[in-house]
C-alpha cells in the first residue's frame, strides 16, 4: 500500500521576517518569464497580515483548506485541497489563513514590469511595505 499524502517535512520552510503565521519555500525563480513559484504555509485558524495582490498569480491548494477574509474579518471564500485559481491584481485588501489545519498553497507569482507582487497594509490600509520579484529572488539565492 502506498502513501500518497503530501509530506511537508520534506520542504525547506523559511519564516518571513516580522510576519506571523506564514512560512514559505521558494521553489523556482524564472528570470526570463519573471515568475516565482513558491509554497506558502499558513497556520490553522489564524490570519496572516492584511495585504493586496498587485501582480497576477496562480494558486493550487496542496493540503488543507485555504480561507480568505474581507478587511473586516468576515470569511469570504474557502478553497479546499485541489482547488486551482488564476488571479489578477486586486485592489481589495484581505487576509488569508488555514482552516482547521495548516494549509499549504502553491503560488505562481507573475509581477508586471518587475513591479511589486504584494502590498502589505497597516491598520489604516496604507502601504506599510511591499514584496517584490527581486526580494523573492534574493531570498531564493540566499537559501
Amino acid at each position: 500500500m502506498s502513501n500518497d499524502n503530501f509530506d511537508e517535512s520534506k520542504v525547506d520552510w523559511k519564516a518571513l521576517p516580522d510576519t506571523e503565521h506564514i512560512w514559505l519555500s521558494i521553489l523556482d525563480v524564472d528570470d526570463t518569464a519573471k515568475v516565482v513559484d513558491v509554497l506558502f504555509k499558513f497556520s490553522a485558524n489564524e490570519k496572516i497580515v492584511m495585504h493586496r495582490h498587485v501582480a497576477a498569480f496562480h494558486t493550487f491548494v496542496v493540503k488543507g483548506e485555504h480561507r480568505i477574509y474581507t478587511p473586516d474579518g468576515q470569511l469570504k471564500e474557502v478553497r479546499p485541497a485541489g482547488t486551482y485559481k488564476a488571479g489578477k491584481p486586486d485592489i481589495e485588501p484581505h487576509t488569508e489563513g488555514g482552516g482547521d489545519s495548516d494549509v499549504i498553497i502553491l503560488f505562481s507569482l507573475r509581477p508586471y514590469d518587475n513591479g511589486p507582487i504584494y502590498e502589505i497594509l497597516d491598520e489604516n490600509f496604507d502601504v506599510a511595505s511591499t514584496m517584490t520579484y527581486d526580494e523573492l529572488k534574493e531570498m531564493h539565492e540566499a537559501a
